[in-house]
């Protein structure tokens, strides 16, 4: 076989081993997956008796109080919840320092004598050392969304302890939105709605999965780059 029909060879070869290789790591077509919520996950009611009826036309299953509003005030109870955060921060830094020393010394005498002509009659010496850093970082940022969450304890001042997720899946970009927090009855308003600013301890957690979150995160083989990179 000519020497020419051999590299010819060699080089199909690894042509086609290449391509059988790109085709196993090609990912299947993404598939709805539920990511599981930090959250912890809300304990079941206990499910009580039905009560025996009189003969009433009035069933207290209903779950209908003609002498209180339909606001959230017990567990299990739903609230809607507006999201309105919005945050801005910067902060300036610069530092500058500098040295300068300088020192003089000289022979007389013995040493003078000792040292002849290999070190001379005087000697002097500076030094001098400067820094300069700066440094600015500016952070803002805004959300606005409506997520419905659950009361999952009530606090023995009547305060309310809620919780809630929400997953939104819009081509293949999946969406989570996680909330908790203690929330005072009186801040409710009368269509059950709660501004997120009247949360205490609020936790909000906004995250995403999909085509855009992977290219907002740089490859691997880059970060390895950057964490061994001294400079």
């Amino acid at each position: 076989m000519p020497k020419y029909m051999g590299k010819k060879y060699c080089f199909m070869m690894l042509f086609l081993i290449l391509g059988s290789l790109g085709g196993c790591m090609m990912k299947p077509s993404a598939t709805w997956k539920s990511s599981p919520a930090p959250l912890k996950p809300v304990s079941p009611l206990p499910s009580l008796p039905a009560p025996i009826s009189e003969g009433s036309l009035y069933s207290p299953q209903m779950g209908i109080n003609w002498y209180t509003d339909l606001k959230a005030r017990n567990v299990g109870d739903i609230v809607t919840i507006n999201i309105v955060e919005s945050a801005k921060a910067s902060k300036n830094a610069s530092t500058k320092t500098s040295r300068n020393s300088e020192f003089g010394a000289s022979w007389s005498g013995v040493l003078s004598k000792l040292s002849g002509n290999w070190f001379g009659d005087e000697h002097k010496a500076s030094f001098d050392n400067e820094f300069e850093g700066k440094g600015e970082t500016t952070r803002s940022s805004q959300l606005n969304a409506y997520i419905t969450a659950q009361v999952i304890q009530v606090l023995p001042n009547g305060n309310l302890v809620i919780q809630g997720s929400r997953e939104v899946r819009v081509n293949n970009e999946n969406q989570y939105i996680n909330i908790q927090g203690i929330v005072r009855p009186e801040d409710i308003s009368a269509n059950n709605i709660v501004l997120s600013t009247f949360i205490a301890e609020a936790k909000i957690e906004l995250t995403g999965q999909g085509v855009i979150a992977d290219k907002q995160r740089a490859g691997w083989f880059t970060r390895i780059l950057d964490w061994i990179w001294p400079f």
